[in-house]
């Protein structure tokens, strides 16, 4: 069987069941769940604090009814951390790199900041397709541009996530399979790629972390536009 540096985006199989939905269940397993006690240990304090400043950042651009929404957006944000950052270990799968799944959470959670803009303040809402002041031969046009630039918001989400964290694990690969061709051959070129391939895994760390958080983010603007 040839192995193709893109068969790790395929979702794995065990006696014809896919294990997608297992493998975004199971990062869920490792939060600590919370005791009865007020101090209980290290990793619960963090787990806590974590959570806090999660809260915090994604609720600072929200208004007091958007705060409904922090539950939704906060338990989105460490699912997608969880996951994008455990799918950086070796011989792991990573949901996120399928498009399929990220569309699957960004259309219907983005359709319910729309609708819930057209239930609330529905003037409002219809009014962010014309923007003031705009001369009236450019009104048709400009309509017809921001209804497609509304539609098209879930689907930059999706791709945004899908792109930036499918281009980091094809460049890990690349660099890792070089690595390891070039170590019987030129030792020196081997350590200088392994070098790269460490920084490159720093920073594979960081975009996993930042691109949860935009996606996240994203959509609480979205929100705050509609309420």
């Amino acid at each position: 069987m040839i192995l193709t540096f893109f068969d790790q985006f395929s979702s794995p199989y065990l006696l014809g069941v896919p294990l997608i939905f297992l493998s975004m269940l199971l990062p869920t397993l490792l939060l600590p769940m919370p005791g009865n006690r007020w101090i209980t240990n290290r990793l619960s304090t963090l787990q806590l604090w974590t959570i806090n400043t999660i809260t915090k950042q994604l609720m600072t651009p929200l208004n007091k009814p958007g705060h409904k929404w922090a539950i939704v957006l906060t338990s989105l944000m460490m699912l997608l951390l969880m996951i994008n950052l455990l799918g950086l270990l070796p011989y792991t799968f990573t949901p996120t790199t399928q498009l399929s799944m990220n569309m699957a959470l960004a259309f219907p959670l983005w359709l319910a900041t729309l609708l819930t803009g057209l239930r609330n303040q529905p003037t409002i809402s219809l009014g962010h397709l014309l923007p003031e002041g705009t001369p009236t031969p450019l009104i048709p046009a400009l309509i017809v541009i921001e209804t497609i630039s509304l539609l098209i918001r879930p689907l930059a989400l999706g791709v945004r996530l899908t792109a930036n964290l499918t281009a980091g694990h094809l460049l890990i690969q690349l660099i890792s399979t070089a690595t390891i061709t070039l170590l019987p051959i030129m030792p020196a070129v081997s350590i200088l790629t392994a070098t790269v391939l460490f920084l490159l895994t720093i920073l594979e760390v960081a975009v996993a972390m930042i691109q949860a958080y935009v996606f996240v983010l994203l959509l609480s603007l979205y929100l705050q536009e509609n309420i």
